[in-house]
């Protein structure tokens, strides 16, 4: 097998580091979604005894769909929800707002782990996201939710018969040649592209402040600033306390994500990775121009360490190109740390593939560049769990595919809070965990090993060398 260089590798090697040192001088550090736009005033923390008929401890998107399907079900049901720092801080505010149907990372990689029931997670996913934008729809939720589609692009040539491969045929709309490719997003480094256009795309801190807003309307109570430090079974009731009140809950539902999870047992099934982004300074009209991308649709490229990029408007009516991923980068001991969030190696990486995936638009500027961390397990989708008689209910391990997701989440965590059996509780992806992440240092060294692997089968035109080979017959593989 003989190595080559990726388009990515070349683009590294060409664009000089004084260009990318003036494009990322002055960047914030803050998430561009949270810095642009005000979000609402952190309500108070939890003080004293609270009894409820459901509590939901975390206040990102699986907290807040759970609450608001919650309402929905039963406009009685007294609910309460309790986040540890302010609504939407952490990932639902960091990502790049794609909201995706699939409810496994990608059809191969669904067919791989459930074959049996895959076909149907398709359809799930597609109801799923149709409910969604009924939801935002049926609320006037003002957080520019627009179905552009995603436009996924091949940059090497193995890349292309993949491409291939996502089309329904050779008369698929969708399947695009290289110039096709170009007319909607112009690169040098595009050699086809397949439009998928169901996929929608959000401002994901305004989306979890309207979801919030939803909530409150809907009655129920939010408390903030309010960290959950320990859940015990009291028999009839979970309590969960945190530093200045406790919360009495006949039902509990967790969607603490990368968080390490109140059930122990849970700890193992993830690990925090950590995925950076830029945002660029707004666009002149000719920078514009030169790329094109007049349908605004979302990009994602077909490498294994793929990047993700999409517009969007600013408050002042002006376009700017948001562009992460690639790098995933996890800290020794499952650790997480502000400082995190921050990778200068990544953000360099990140500057120079955006400048060698857009020459035409020249010199760049960029003014937001920020990480957070994503709650990975090894199948790459969501598990779930039931915990104290059935009274607690848990969600996590969305790697990256949260923002759909989630609601997905939350009505299999109410359907397992219900007692009843459901089409959903049945479903061998809520029945069925993937496999856990061994401890450290196997863990560290594990992790390392996949990411040379990963770079190496983009360097070998996408052949899986002896080792991913191994993780995908023990199901710790991602093939998207």
């Amino acid at each position: 097998m003989t190595s080559r260089t990726t388009a990515y590798d070349r683009v590294e090697q060409e664009i000089p580091d004084a260009r990318i040192d003036a494009a990322l001088a002055g960047a914030s550090h803050e998430p561009y979604w949270s810095d642009e736009a005000q979000g609402p005033d952190a309500l108070p923390a939890l003080s004293g005894d609270v009894h409820t008929d459901l509590a939901v401890v975390g206040g990102g998107y699986s907290g807040l769909w759970t609450a608001l399907i919650a309402k929905e079900r039963d406009p009685q049901r007294d609910v309460v929800l309790l986040e540890g720092h302010h609504i939407g801080w952490a990932a639902s505010s960091r990502n790049g707002g794609f909201v995706e149907s699939s409810l496994v990372h990608g059809e191969s990689n669904g067919e791989h782990h459930f074959p049996k029931e895959n076909a149907r997670l398709t359809e799930l996913g597609s109801e799923n996201l149709m409910e969604m934008a009924e939801t935002v729809k049926r609320y006037t939720m003002d957080c520019d939710w627009v179905q552009p589609g995603t436009l996924n692009v091949g940059v090497n040539p193995h890349e292309v018969e993949w491409l291939d491969e996502m089309a329904e045929g050779p008369s698929d709309e969708g399947r695009l040649d290289p110039q096709q490719t170009r007319e909607q997003i112009n690169s040098p480094l595009f050699l086809g592209g397949y439009w998928e256009k169901e996929t929608c795309l959000v401002h994901p801190a305004k989306l979890a402040w309207e979801l919030k807003r939803v909530c409150l309307e809907l009655g129920v109570k939010i408390y903030e600033h309010s960290q959950v430090n320990d859940i015990s079974d009291e028999g009839d009731t979970v309590i969960l306390s945190t530093a200045n009140g406790r919360v009495h809950a006949a039902r509990v539902a967790l969607g603490t994500n990368v968080f390490p999870s109140l059930l122990k047992r849970n700890r193992l099934f993830t690990v925090p990775v950590y995925d950076h982004a830029l945002m660029t300074e707004p666009l002149a009209d000719e920078q514009l121009e030169a790329i094109g991308w007049k349908n605004g649709q979302g990009l994602a490229d077909m490498t294994n360490r793929f990047h993700y990029s999409r517009p969007t408007v600013d408050a002042d009516g002006k376009t700017r190109i948001l562009f992460g991923g690639y790098d995933a980068v996890y800290h020794y001991g499952r650790t997480m740390r502000p400082e995190y969030d921050q990778h200068p190696e990544t953000f360099r990486k990140l500057a120079a593939h955006f400048m060698g995936t857009f020459p035409e638009v020249g010199d760049i500027k960029f003014s937001h560049a920020w990480g957070g961390a994503i709650d990975t397990c090894s199948r790459f989708f969501a598990f779930f769990d039931k915990a104290m008689g059935g009274k607690v209910a848990s969600a996590a391990g969305f790697t990256g595919l949260g923002v759909g997701a989630t609601r997905f989440g939350a009505k299999v965590m109410l359907d397992l809070l219900s007692g009843e059996k459901t089409e959903l509780t049945e479903l061998q992806i809520v029945k069925k965990k993937p496999k856990p992440f061994p401890p450290e240092p196997v863990a560290w060294i594990g992790v390392k090993m996949m990411t040379a692997a990963m770079v190496k089968a983009d360097r070998n035109d996408g052949k899986r060398g002896p080792f991913l080979r191994v993780m995908d017959a023990l199901k710790m593989g991602f093939d998207s």
